[in-house]
């Protein structure tokens, strides 16, 4: 035993070590790394083609749907309410012309008969001086006088006073007959009632407020403009209203339930300068809003909607429309040329939106430009696009071709 550990051990542990160095000497001859040529290395980017364009500028704003017509009723004769149409309610639809509510008429019916009996005896007692009149004139060339006979004598002073009682009787007529009118509470076009104020047996006096009503022919919606907006549109002016120089809009609101669209026009300016927030307001029109009147087979488009506006602007032509991301502080983008190189191009900036920008020169149509934020810009850096085929390379080095001869890829 003790001949083992003395001869034979050491002479097995130097031939394992022996081994061992041998197979690490083929493993390393067998497996060299690869070296990469960091040089040459191309950055992945993305990238969208540019694309010439002409098309109309979009102007953007908000607002409420409010009726271009309301009216608050307010009661112009004295008396009790009689009845009441079943349309007066919140909501309730009504034609132009129709008797939303009834004051007792049964006082102003009186005074009209009492204004038409005064009439009658005011033309009698005319009628009576007009004949004093004549009878007069007749007298006096009966009795053979000479010249004309004075005003005394023809009794125009009292044929005067007479004229005058008849006129201010026919007056009086009008005024009842008026009355009588105004116990019949009506407007002067469809519409809907916003508020009831007022009900059956109530006691009104001239000016207590009966309701409040809207027209439904027409709805508009006041739109704020900056003067950055201002200068993409040809607005109408706030004098002059020619149907030619409206503007169309489309109107849309989220909050509908069906998503809805509708398809208005600026018909005018306010024109004024909001003292406080420096802006014009627009006012955009649609006919029709409820849809009820045969004017329009856009979908109901209730007052107090809020709405976004699409405004059309003033054409322009020949632009590349891109992300407003890709516009650097600088007004310059990032280019990937013919050869996928990295080329930083000035560019003229005719609009920058929030979501797009639109340029005027400085890129051609089918340019490449990058959309990947690069920490280094350099000049002529070698990129690739994603989604693009690699571009073809020069020929490996020998050292790259032992590499993969080694690891036994085909060339």
């Amino acid at each position: 035993m003790r001949e083992f550990f003395k001869y034979i051990l050491p002479l097995v542990l130097i031939g394992l070590s022996i081994s061992l160095v041998i197979v690490m000497i083929q493993i390393a001859k067998g497996k060299r790394p690869e070296r990469k040529d960091e040089a040459n290395q191309a950055v992945l980017v993305d990238a969208i083609p540019a694309k010439v364009d002409s098309l109309h500028f979009s102007v953007y704003s908000q607002g409420s749907v409010a009726p271009r017509t309301e009216t608050t009723m307010v009661a112009e004769v004295a008396g009790q309410i009689v009845s009441v149409s079943s349309n007066f309610i919140a909501g309730g639809f009504f034609r132009a012309g129709e008797v939303l509510l009834q004051i007792d008429p049964s006082d102003y019916e009186t005074g009209l008969l009492r204004a038409q009996a005064n009439l009658a005896s005011r033309k009698a007692q005319y009628a009576d001086q007009k004949a004093r009149s004549e009878q007069a004139l007749k007298d006096w060339s009966n009795l053979g006088r000479q010249g004309e006979p004075s005003d005394l004598t023809l009794r125009k002073p009292q044929l005067a006073e007479a004229l005058a009682a008849v006129q201010a009787a026919e007056a009086e007529l009008k005024e009842a007959e008026r009355n009588l009118q105004r116990t019949r509470i009506k407007v002067p076009y469809d519409g809907l009632v916003r508020s009831k104020l007022v009900d059956v047996g109530q006691y009104v006096s001239p000016g207590t407020p009966l309701g409040v009503t809207f027209a439904i022919d027409r709805a508009e919606i006041r739109l704020p403009l900056s003067n950055s907006d201002i200068a993409f549109l040809e607005l109408p002016s706030a004098t002059r209203l020619d149907k030619a120089q409206r503007v169309p809009v489309t109107l849309t609101a989220e909050d509908s339930g069906n998503g809805g669209q509708w398809q208005a026009e600026i018909v005018r300016t306010e024109g004024i300068v909001d003292e406080k927030s420096r802006v014009v307001y627009a006012v955009a029109e649609i006919a029709d809003p409820y849809a009820v009147l045969g004017m329009s087979d856009q979908a109901e488009l209730k007052m107090g909607t809020f709405v976004r506006a699409e405004i059309q602007g003033l054409r322009v032509e020949d632009v590349v429309v891109l992300p407003r991301s890709v516009l650097r502080s600088d007004n310059t983008v990032l280019i990937a040329n013919d050869e996928r190189k990295l080329e930083i191009r000035p560019v003229t900036v005719v609009r920058a939106e929030p979501r797009f920008v639109y340029i005027s020169s400085g890129i051609e149509g089918g340019d490449m430009v990058i959309k990947t934020a690069l920490d280094a810009l350099i000049p002529g850096t070698a990129l690739m696009i994603s989604g693009e085929e690699p571009m073809p390379s020069a020929a490996m080095d020998a050292d790259a071709e032992e590499a993969v001869a080694t690891a036994g890829i085909e060339q």
